[in-house]
């Protein structure tokens, strides 16, 4: 059938207003933060540099992954039918793996942009030239996009012969539980995704965060290695929070025993909390983000 069973929630009648409420808030305070970071940095020609460009498309992925995932849970909150269709469990599915492992990616290259700017600063502005910051981001882009259409082209061709969904929302590892034909190549083929990404992604980010403490320790400048190391604090916060939560996700998966309410917890904070927290992070502890917002929000309230 086309349609999916997914008893996942099975609300009583008083708790179906908490949850959409909780849904529903956690949404708009997602759109609201990610927007406002990415206006800033496009209204703003002073903000029209590397560091910045590279940032903008971090909220981008974060609005792919929550509206993947917060749409069709506020319905399913709301209509508490127990069906899915299962071209659109597919399509937020295919969408929550391109807002994965393009936050991992950007952060991967935001911490090279960092990594030049602090280790070799009077050669940044030949480096990092626009061109080759386009050629960066289109990068991050087109390997997510190939990397997951590679990883849903192995799952759409298999038959499918079960119709009952688990988990809270639709993607890879629970497409494949419904799947009744041999999935050896699909679970080498994700692995290997995984595997890859982190061993690159977390290679990049602890070598230039190495290299960029022992620049900084052994700078003279005490404003210099203050600004580094609060700079370098934010992305790893960052860097480690999404880490963590999709590492746990991930373990999850492959262990039986694990509850699976705490299955559910543990993939609904990786779409929830670093959506949230990023543009929060990012746009508090940078400066020049944070005094433009304050500026546009002043104006905004004074004007009107």
């Amino acid at each position: 059938s086309s349609f999916l069973q997914i008893n996942v929630f099975n609300l009583s009648s008083e708790s179906v207003l908490p949850a959409f409420l909780f849904a529903t808030l956690s949404y708009m305070i997602i759109l609201f933060c990610n927007l406002t970071l990415i206006l800033t940095i496009v209204l703003n020609k002073s903000l029209h540099q590397p560091m910045y460009l590279i940032l903008l498309n971090l909220p981008m992925y974060d609005l792919i992954g929550s509206s993947a995932l917060f749409p069709q849970l506020i319905k399913e909150i709301l209509k508490n039918s127990g069906i899915m269709q299962y071209s659109a469990c597919v399509a937020q599915a295919f969408f929550i793996h391109i807002y994965a492992a393009g936050t991992v990616f950007n952060l991967s290259a935001m911490a090279y942009d960092r990594y030049i700017a602090i280790c070799y600063p009077l050669q940044y502005s030949t480096v990092m030239t626009n061109a080759h910051i386009m050629r960066i981001i289109t990068i991050v882009w087109m390997s997510c996009l190939v990397l997951i259409a590679v990883l849903f082209f192995l799952l759409l061709r298999l038959p499918r012969c079960r119709s009952e969904m688990t988990h809270v929302y639709c993607d890879n590892p629970s497409l494949l539980t419904l799947v009744c034909a041999d999935t050896t190549i699909n679970n080498i083929y994700g692995l290997l995704i995984v595997a890859l990404s982190q061993l690159v992604a977390n290679g990049i980010v602890f070598y230039t965060y190495l290299r960029i403490l022992i620049t900084c320790f052994r700078s003279k400048r005490s404003d210099t290695k203050a600004k580094a190391l609060q700079t370098c604090a934010t992305h790893l916060i960052v860097f480690l929070l999404l880490e963590c939560l999709g590492l746990f996700t991930i373990i999850s998966y492959r262990l039986n025993n694990v509850s699976p309410h705490f299955r559910r917890f543990m993939g609904l904070s990786t779409l929830i909390f670093p959506p949230t927290l990023n543009p929060i992070i990012y746009g508090l502890k940078t400066k020049e983000i944070r005094e433009k917002v304050l500026n546009f929000l002043k104006n905004r309230m004074f004007s009107s």
